[in-house]
């Protein structure tokens, strides 16, 4: 094990960073960690391999994990590559999961404000036993998102 390995962010590269990022602050209340982030000379450019590299964005701390919590970075490059359609079974990441108190209200918000649909709300029974209600939508630039809850039945659930 890598010693004092901890999650630390993960990145979404995006057109219009901004806008991007005030999508996950409304719906989802991610708070920007100052200050916006603003690289570009040859040590960028070394460690990402694209020459002429430049970046600009933010992290936004993450909801339900307090103050030292991991962010979700959102950067936009001077140089951007073409991306494929959204699909969730592609190789790679696949999508962030947000746990909401309503799977159905959470995907019309998303939806209210630019995102779109990639699947049907549904309700799994997990092998625990567990039931979980659960949907796919994307983000206004086409970044899937997880909206899931679980759902309580009975006393003591």
């Amino acid at each position: 094990m890598i010693a004092g390995a901890r999650y630390g962010h993960t990145n979404l590269i995006a057109t219009d960073w901004r806008r991007l990022a005030q999508f996950y602050q409304e719906l989802f209340g991610c708070t920007p960690v100052p200050p916006e982030r603003d690289y570009g000379g040859p040590d960028l450019e070394r460690g990402t391999g694209v020459p002429g590299a430049a970046l600009r964005g933010v992290h936004l701390r993450l909801p339900g994990h307090g103050p030292d919590g991991p962010t979700l970075e959102i950067f936009n490059y001077t140089i951007l590559r073409d991306r494929p359609d959204a699909a969730v079974n592609r190789p790679g990441f696949g999508h962030i999961a947000f746990v909401v108190d309503d799977v159905n209200a959470a995907r019309e918000a998303v939806l209210a404000a630019g995102g779109q649909p990639i699947g049907e709300v549904v309700t799994l029974t997990t092998t625990v036993g567990a039931r979980l209600t659960w949907v796919y939508v994307t983000d206004p630039e086409g970044n899937i998102i997880e909206l899931q809850s679980r759902v309580l039945t009975g006393m003591g659930s």
